[in-house]
């Protein structure tokens, strides 16, 4: 297999989209301050360390492109994935804007791959740090022309997949549609001069089994204050979430979800937990489900499964 050894003052886009073969690409240590979409396929990338090897950008919705349009949501990420087979190891990846209320949504990471696997990576930013595709049907529709279709369009299913990974926002940070499993990881919520958080916000078809499921993670304050933030709420109706086996601590609100506010998404929403520790007292939405021990156990089981061969 093609190995590469790249540094910061290499084009990464440049040369990773120019690889036909399969390869293993090892990024020194250092600030990679470059906007990053990588559309080659079966590429591992792994960096020196963690915490010193950083991809960063700070693009956000309200500013204005060369097209003369906002960025929107979805042209403000730092890295794109749209390749398959992407693994990505041992990195950080950040949006380095800290006030959303002012300039919108700032994505890191946007995987738009039925197959990735990302471990131990930070993920970086406040609102909208992680967006795992496909789209919701209706933005396949009003984006088309707007967003390249490399990325905006996705038949079939796959799984995404996120291990020892630190992902920090203050609102909707994980969203999208994508059955993604988040194992051992730290789900951080910062502080939101808004007052409030949350952290996922699934789209999933009532089509889709599977949506967001974590477990054996920790979701921790970064700031968050006690009561503040959501673990979930639906982007559209049928968003589900399972979080199982996992430490969450005060900053999460005693109702655990939201409905989105002034839908009826409620009523469609599908929302579980079970065998979780809460560090504060807690009185769950009606509209969530408690999970007994053996379905909890089925959900283990099967999230296992997933990151069993890789």
């Amino acid at each position: 297999m093609l190995e590469l050894h790249l540094s910061p003052d290499d084009n990464l886009s440049l040369i990773l989209n120019d690889l036909k073969t399969p390869a293993t690409i090892y990024l020194k240590g250092g600030i990679y301050r470059q906007k990053t979409e990588i559309r080659a396929d079966n590429l591992t990338i792994i960096g020196e360390d963690r915490e010193t090897t950083v991809i960063t950008y700070d693009d956000y919705a309200r500013k204005i492109h060369a097209d003369g349009q906002e960025y929107n949501t979805f042209r403000t990420y730092t890295l794109c994935i749209a390749g398959e087979g992407i693994r990505l190891e041992n990195l950080t990846v950040e949006n380095s804007n800290t006030h959303p209320e002012e300039v919108g949504q700032c994505v890191a990471l946007s995987v738009h791959a039925k197959n990735f696997l990302a471990r131990n990576v930070k993920l970086k930013s406040t609102q909208d740090t992680l967006f795992c595709s496909p789209f919701p049907d209706d933005l396949v529709t009003r984006y088309r022309g707007f967003i390249p279709a490399n990325q905006l369009y996705m038949e079939g299913w796959g799984v995404q997949l996120f291990e020892n990974c630190e992902i920090s926002g203050t609102v909707d940070f994980i969203f999208g549609c994508a059955e993604a499993y988040f194992h051992k990881c730290k789900l951080i919520s910062l502080k939101d001069a808004r007052g409030h958080g949350y952290v996922a916000a699934p789209a999933h078809s009532l089509m889709q089994p599977k949506g967001f499921t974590f477990f054996d993670c920790d979701f921790i304050s970064g700031g968050a204050e006690e009561g503040s933030v959501y673990l979930a709420r639906p982007w559209r109706d049928y968003g589900k979430c399972d979080f199982v086996d996992c430490r969450i601590g005060k900053h999460i609100n005693a109702a655990l979800f939201d409905k989105w506010n002034d839908t009826e998404r409620d009523k469609t929403a599908r929302f579980a937990y079970g065998k979780c520790d809460f560090e504060g007292k807690i009185a769950p939405v009606g509209w969530c489900k408690a999970l007994p021990d053996e379905s909890t156990n089925e959900i283990i089981s099967g999230a296992k499964a997933k990151f069993k061969d890789i």
